[in-house]
């Protein structure tokens, strides 16, 4: 059967009436619950957060154990999955991000990162403050781009991987790790009834921001199912495009070489 995209061109938070101001309300939002964001993290994924990001890591070895490669880990947050793939080999990773609140919590970390015996790269950490719709790298400067549950909060997703496309060189990986819902069942109804009613709850409570956390499943639920999302990638000229599902089928780990 042939696959199918689906029409989402990016994600649109309530009340957005444009894609720059669909992106200026993301930016806001993680701004707001930067301070809450990696306790959330933790607390509301029951630190399954922190396996799925280790086995990103594990999955890219063979290209993180180079000591040549160069490394984009995009819309990074707070720095864990790049802190996790630098942990894995001596390539340089670097982050990238638009909320500015956001990586000063990845600024801090990376101290104690840096003193982590597991790290094998000689280069620091450098994080950049940048759209990933617009990103301040030259054509084909990465060997790898990699982004953890951040793209699906772009504005416009042709833009942002024809953008990632760009960055990266000929024969470049890229690895997109996001949310996705398990189909219809026991485990797809209990996820659905989970994210949909008590992460909101919980977020909000804690983060003080209860319409972020209506926002991110809702996201989800707009979201590509993982076949459109590798039909996407496809289009964009990746080649080898495949994908593996986690935890119930809540999660996406999505891979292509840029043909």
């Amino acid at each position: 059967m042939p696959e199918a995209t689906a029409p989402a061109k990016g994600t649109h938070p309530e009340g957005a009436q444009s894609e720059a101001d669909a992106s200026r309300k993301v930016r806001e939002m993680f701004t707001e619950i930067a301070p809450r964001y990696d306790f959330l993290n933790h607390l509301l994924s029951l630190e399954q957060d922190r396996v799925w990001r280790s086995r990103t890591a594990r999955r890219l070895r063979p290209i993180l154990q180079r000591r040549d490669a160069r490394v984009l880990d995009l819309c990074c947050g707070t720095g864990d999955l790049a802190f996790a793939l630098a942990r894995s080999g001596p390539a340089q990773v670097v982050g990238a991000d638009f909320s500015h609140a956001m990586l000063a919590r990845a600024h801090a970390k990376s101290k104690a990162h840096a003193q982590d015996a597991r790290v094998k790269s000689a280069a620091p950490m450098v994080f950049f403050e940048a759209d990933a719709l617009g990103l301040p790298f030259a054509d084909a400067s990465f060997d790898l781009v990699t982004t953890a549950f951040g793209f699906r909060n772009l504005a416009n997703y042709d833009s942002g991987m024809l953008e990632i496309r760009r960055v990266l060189k000929d024969g470049g990986t890229l690895a997109i790790l996001e949310f996705t819902e398990p189909p219809p069942g026991l485990a797809g109804d209990l996820y659905r009834w989970y994210c949909r009613t008590v992460l909101p709850k919980i977020g909000g409570l804690l983060s003080g921001n209860p319409n972020a956390y209506k926002y991110l499943p809702a996201s989800v639920a707009r979201f590509f199912h993982p076949d459109e999302l590798a039909s996407v990638m496809r289009k964009a000229g990746f080649a080898s495009v495949d994908y593996q599902l986690w935890t119930m089928g809540s999660v996406a780990l999505h891979t292509g070489i840029k043909a």
